[in-house]
């Protein structure tokens, strides 16, 4: 049953009072059409409830940007949506189109810092978020008293004599809701073992991200990556005003979970609209992404915070390798991650989620 301003509605009540769905919510599929945008292909799909996102099938089915109630959830770079025909691999070479978004995805063989691994050389953060989907579907429906809006698509990496990884990936959302739903389903569809590196880039930015906002998770250990991380570590969990000359802070965390497996995070600015609230979160199994790195970026333009469930950490697949911590997916084996991001719109809502996090913790 869908709850839109105010009260609850059947599928008959709301169909009496609307000519189309689109009225209150739809999916609307598009094309970008100028610079270095031009021809890819968006999404934009709004709930009613006053939370709005926006897919990019040619970017990975990747989530350039989302909105509740006009106040924007994610960073955004300068870079903006950039058509997956300009992506540099090598090096940093990633970075010139990392939109930022709410969601860019890393992987899928490799992730984390430029490096040779077994003599290939390999860029920042992996081809996942530059590869365009196929099949893309893009509809909604009623299942019983609620409205389901989704789009769903496949990408695959491969090449002559090399790997063959396969990702189906689904997102949707419910008629009333502030949250969406992310399911991927990544197969290797090689007859060798192939890498499987993955990690999911969650860009909170202002107004969420602002002096004194906080994360907030079922973190109970944070251990600096680095000397720069080591700076003022105790507070890595609370942000500073954009910042001159600041440098990138990594943080990996140890996460625990609740009696389903599901680890917590979220950034949340309790002082925003006169001290109402205001936050995004993230929920993920734990199982099948075992590491939460957290990004700290508080420079004058490059103010984010990153919250990253990941299945691995960011040194680059040479360093997973030598660890013994690289995953690797038999020929034919498949591997299933699901997450949750949603909003916070209030100070009830921080508080139950603060509370939830103290539950999960003491047990």
């Amino acid at each position: 049953m869908a709850n839109l301003f105010g009260r609850n509605y059947t599928k008959q009540e709301l169909l009496r009072l609307i000519g189309d769905i689109s009225q209150v919510a739809r999916a609307k599929s598009y094309t970008l059409n100028d610079g270095n945008a031009k021809g890819v292909h968006a999404i934009d799909i709004r709930t009613g409830s006053g939370f709005a996102f926006t897919v990019l099938p040619d970017r990975g089915m990747d989530i350039s940007f989302a909105e509740y109630n006009g106040q924007s959830l994610c960073w955004r770079s300068s870079t903006g949506e950039v058509h997956p025909s300009y992506f540099e691999p090598q090096a940093l070479g990633w970075l010139r189109g990392f939109f930022g978004g709410l969601l860019v995805t890393c992987g899928m063989t490799y992730v984390g810092s430029p490096c040779v691994d077994e003599g290939e050389e390999l860029g920042i953060h992996g081809r996942s978020s530059y590869i365009p989907a196929k099949n893309v579907c893009v509809d909604g429906e009623w299942q019983g008293d609620d409205y389901i809006l989704w789009v769903q698509g496949k990408i695959r990496e491969t090449s002559m004599f090399g790997e063959n990884i396969a990702l189906t990936r689904k997102i949707w959302t419910k008629l009333g809701e502030s949250k969406l739903y992310i399911k991927d389903v990544i197969e290797n569809m090689a007859f060798e073992p192939v890498p499987n590196m993955r990690l999911y880039h969650i860009n909170i930015g202002f107004p969420i991200v602002d002096e004194g906002s906080l994360l907030v998770s079922t973190s109970t250990e944070a251990t600096p990556r680095d000397a720069d991380a080591m700076v003022d570590a105790k507070n890595h969990d609370k942000f500073l005003s954009p910042t001159p000359g600041f440098k990138e802070r990594v943080y990996y965390h140890e996460m625990k979970a609740d009696a389903d497996g599901y680890a917590y995070c979220a950034v949340v600015n309790k002082k925003i609209n006169n001290n109402s609230g205001f936050g995004c979160y993230a929920k993920y199994k734990v199982d099948t992404l075992p590491r939460f790195i957290e990004w700290k970026m508080n420079g004058e333009g490059a103010y984010v915070v990153g919250m990253e469930p990941a299945n691995c950490h960011v040194e680059g697949r040479h360093r997973e390798r030598i660890k013994g911590t690289l995953q690797f997916l038999d020929p034919g084996q498949k591997c299933e991650y699901n997450l949750e991001i949603g909003v916070l719109p209030s100070m009830k809502q921080i508080n139950d989620f603060e509370e939830l996090i103290g539950k999960i913790k003491e047990n």
